[in-house]
């Protein structure tokens, strides 16, 4: 039989000593500690008290030193509400204009939605600003945090899956143009964006049906999908994995490879270009700049479920909302149509205005060079 050597027979004997430890010392206790700072997002660490015979939720300190940093309770609520009047105006007015004043072609259509789903992520929006600046305390109660983080979460991708069939779209048109008029018509849209939608509701059942909402009693504060305990992250490992894989990794890859290849497409048959790189250009902004660090972070995050991961995730999820105000400006040099409709309102507000102030200038005019009434004694 061979004899273990003296390093080996070393770790042998430490690791029976930790599991004694455990042990002796109350296995549930020791044990869950050791795991606790191994395995931690906000991750909640429950504590049985026997006198009051209740469970207490508290944190590690590197928890509790982020939630009561003022990057949690003031930049990002103020950032928050930065995009949401600069989007709610830009994605309000680019939908009106869509639906009002454009013929409503599939290309139309996928637009369409592509603005209404970045309006449900801005409407829920309000709810995370009153959030933050109580101290990240939500007052709102369990069943709305479920559905705002549902709202937020789920239009996010939505939005990602959106601008990739836009860009798919773009794709059939240009690289494939006949090949594309058998399917690209508007029964073949409105199922696929049906599709959408209806995946994108079942993909959110599991904030749906989890716990979302958890009274801290350190901090005598409640939170919002910002931390569960071990179980349930455990729980939700494989539906995140999932959630950045069909929801971000794949699309992107798809985004990348249709401008690529609609922009070859132009150059080769000379033909202009300037506004499908632009286009280009902002889509691959939507997608490196405010996506990818918020789906990198979270996906570090579900397998170090690290506090400070969890931290700077956060960060990134209130970056990845900037997308919003860019996608009106990914309409206006995508649809020509909508180019020119948005340049005649703009130049017919600009005449009415300089008219409105011409008028006035006259009228002043004329005011002026009337001559004054007689005064009496």
């Amino acid at each position: 039989m061979k004899l273990l050597t003296p390093v080996q027979a070393l770790a042998l004997v430490t690791l029976l000593g930790c599991v004694i430890n455990c042990y002796a010392a109350g296995s549930n206790e020791v044990c869950r500690k050791k795991e606790v700072e191994k395995s931690r997002k906000f991750l909640i660490v429950q504590i049985f008290n026997a006198d009051t015979n209740k469970t207490i939720n508290t944190f590690n300190d590197s928890s509790m030193q982020h939630l009561k940093s003022n990057v949690t309770r003031v930049l990002i609520p103020y950032f928050f509400l930065v995009v949401f009047i600069i989007g709610l105006l830009a994605n309000g007015l680019a939908l009106w204009v869509l639906i009002t004043r454009i013929k409503q072609l599939p290309s139309t259509f996928l637009l369409i939605n592509l603005a209404l789903a970045d309006l449900l992520v801005l409407l829920s929006l309000p709810w995370r600003i009153a959030y933050h600046l109580l101290g990240n305390n939500w007052v709102f109660g369990e069943t709305f945090c479920r559905i705002s983080t549902a709202l937020l979460y789920g239009n996010i991708y939505s939005s990602i899956l959106f601008l990739t069939c836009i860009g798919a779209d773009r794709y059939l048109a240009i690289v494939h143009p006949f090949f594309s008029k058998a399917i690209r018509n508007n029964t073949a849209v409105y199922c696929i964006c049906g599709g959408i939608w209806l995946v994108l509701v079942l993909s959110m059942v599991p904030h749906y049906t989890t716990k979302q909402s958890y009274w801290i009693d350190p901090l005598n504060i409640t939170l919002c999908n910002d931390a569960f305990p071990i179980e349930t992250l455990t729980n939700y490992r494989p539906y995140l994995i999932c959630q950045v894989l069909f929801g971000f990794m794949i699309p992107c890859l798809i985004v990348v490879f249709c401008y690529i290849a609609i922009i070859s497409t132009l150059a080769l048959n000379d033909m202009k270009y300037g506004h499908a790189i632009v286009a280009t250009l902002l889509v691959l902004l939507v997608f490196l700049v405010c996506l990818t660090p918020f789906n990198v972070t979270l996906l570090i995050q579900i397998y170090t479920q690290s506090s400070d991961m969890y931290y700077y995730t956060m960060i990134c999820l209130v970056i990845s909302t900037l997308s919003n105000c860019i996608d009106p400006f990914i309409y206006y040099y995508i649809s020509e149509e909508f180019r020119n409709k948005m340049m005649g309102l703009l130049t017919a507000y600009r005449t009415e205005t300089g008219s409105g102030k011409s008028n006035q200038s006259t009228l002043q005019s004329s005011n002026q060079s009337q001559p004054s009434p007689p005064q009496s004694a």
